[in-house]
């Protein structure tokens, strides 16, 4: 299915609660964006995933990724080095009513592209 989707930045997908996890070499492409040994990083920035098979990313009180500043628009603070699961929103997520929290989805749904 091919479908126009342009983020709007809302970041409302940034504020929805879950976990973000980390593939392999993912915290060491987000160390070097940050300027970081990745050892420093996966300390200040990372958890053992909920399932215990790897890392995810650290979530602010409430439940807002670690990474998400600002104002809307919203900025993700690694956007150059964000995560495969952050790439993959919405189509590459199993997210049923994902609609109702992203901005940017088309007024007819996509939700048979996820």
């Amino acid at each position: 299915m091919d479908v126009d989707f342009h983020c709007k930045r809302c970041g409302n997908c940034c504020r929805h609660a879950g976990e973000v996890r980390l593939e392999e070499g993912e915290a060491e492409a987000i160390a070097v964006l940050l300027g970081m040994d990745v050892v420093s990083f996966t300390a200040t920035y990372t958890r053992l995933r909920d399932d215990r098979r790897g890392l995810s990313l650290t979530e602010k009180p409430g439940g807002n990724c670690v990474f998400l500043s600002g104002n809307a628009p919203f900025e993700c603070g690694i956007q150059a080095a964000k995560p495969k699961q952050c790439r993959d929103f919405p189509f590459g997520w199993r997210y049923e009513d994902f609609e109702a929290i992203c901005a940017a989805a088309p007024s007819g749904g996509i939700s048979a592209a996820c």
